[in-house]
């Protein structure tokens, strides 16, 4: 079932998420439909904030975008309870997006690795390395389950380029190519 994405705006985006435990109903349903949503929207990552729940969970796909010289790189992959334990590498920026902040872009500098421990969809622990665009797209998500948004990040001039742009979303005053639950509609 395909989840409406919560907008700019919305209060759930901006909480500290958490944890979530093996007697969550239906997990299945919710892993199954945030996949379904995430692809629907053209998304590579997803996370629980921006389907409404504040809970540590993020699903991510980056095979779809891989270099097709390096057909190995790509991950596909539901990220429970994760614990980002250390960044690092060189600090590279790279254009954003976010599927919570439709039509809006900019460039985000992250470290380019990153080591994480979280668990499966079984509640296994995993503790793994990730560099490149599968890091980034990981730290992304990971920011959503912090209540941190892409824009946060971004060079003063472009926040203050983009403010009037994140009130239309605020206020549900935009069009997206996908189902969306806004903050406040206007009119």
């Amino acid at each position: 079932m395909i989840l409406p994405i919560y907008g700019y705006g919305q209060p759930v985006l901006k909480k500290m998420a958490l944890e979530l435990s093996p007697d969550y109903p239906e997990l299945d349903s919710l892993i199954a439909n945030m996949w379904e949503t995430m692809y629907n929207a053209h998304g590579v990552g997803l996370a629980g904030p921006q389907v409404g729940l504040a809970l540590r969970i993020f699903v991510v796909d980056t095979e779809q975008i891989k270099d097709e010289d390096k057909p190995d790189l790509g991950i596909k992959k539901v990220f429970i309870n994760p614990e980002i334990l250390d960044e690092d590498g060189k600090l590279w920026a790279f254009e954003e997006g976010c599927l919570s902040i439709p039509d809006i872009r900019g460039e985000v500098e992250r470290l380019s690795d990153i080591r994480i421990r979280y668990q499966d969809e079984q509640f296994n622990w995993f503790e793994e390395y990730y560099s490149g665009l599968n890091a980034r797209v990981i730290q992304h998500e990971y920011d959503h389950i912090q209540g941190v948004l892409f824009t946060e990040k971004l060079k003063p001039l472009k926040k203050r380029l983009i403010k009037k742009k994140l009130e239309m979303i605020r206020t549900g005053q935009i069009v997206s190519d996908y189902k969306m639950r806004f903050a406040s509609r206007v009119g």
